[in-house]
């Protein structure tokens, strides 16, 4: 969810709270590694739950929908190809643009 959504949902509930505020708080959250900050393409930034473990994105390029997944065979390719170069990964961020597919 976006800083904005969070706000919309508060409002839609009666709380009476500032978007300033949302901000503040998402990025003291993210300080204490309880959330992450996602800046995918196109978009402002968006926030999840820290839940430790890794997964990657999938973006709609027509919906905007965020779509978590988890491929054992990606991660061990891009330890595969860092090693190749020299490298160990430490961390890394993969987001797929990805549209539906279409019916021929």
């Amino acid at each position: 969810m976006s800083a904005e959504d969070i706000y919309r949902k508060l409002m839609d509930v009666n709380e009476d709270v500032g978007l300033a505020t949302v901000y503040r708080v998402l990025t003291q959250f993210e300080t204490a590694g309880l959330v992450r900050r996602h800046h995918f393409e196109g978009g402002s930034a968006v926030f999840e739950l820290e839940r430790g473990h890794h997964h990657d994105h999938m973006v709609c390029l027509e919906t905007g929908k965020v779509t978590e997944f988890v491929s054992e065979d990606i991660e061990k390719l891009q330890s595969q190809i860092a090693e190749k170069h020299g490298y160990l990964v430490e961390d890394h961020s993969l987001v797929l643009y990805v549209r539906p597919k279409r019916k021929v």
